[in-house]
């Protein structure tokens, strides 16, 4: 009998897919695990299919921390940048000489 009355556990397969956005490289193992979750729970595999599940789990959890610490630090950077370039003592316009 499987564990938890017969349901198959989350498989992440949605959220894996939309950190395919955030950070693709970790997004993949997520994806394989989470497709990996269905099949396995319904050949018997219940131990399997759960530690598909928490593998999925965490690799989208994974994708999805280095999405957003990668989203801050360009963020920051182009802040910083932006600060320097209206913080530079470069004229707007040129001087044409008097002409």
């Amino acid at each position: 009998m499987p564990p938890g009355g017969g349901l198959p556990p989350s498989n992440w397969l949605v959220p894996a897919i939309l950190t395919l956005f955030c950070c693709w490289p970790a997004a993949i193992p997520a994806i394989v695990f989470a497709s990996q979750v269905n099949s396995k729970w319904n050949v018997g595999d219940y131990a399997g299919a759960q530690e598909s599940a928490g593998k999925a789990k965490m690799w989208t959890l994974i994708a999805l921390g280095a999405g957003i610490a990668w989203s801050i630090i360009v963020f920051s950077a182009f802040a910083f940048l932006g600060s320097l370039e209206a913080t530079s003592s470069t004229p707007g316009t040129y001087d044409t000489g008097g002409f």
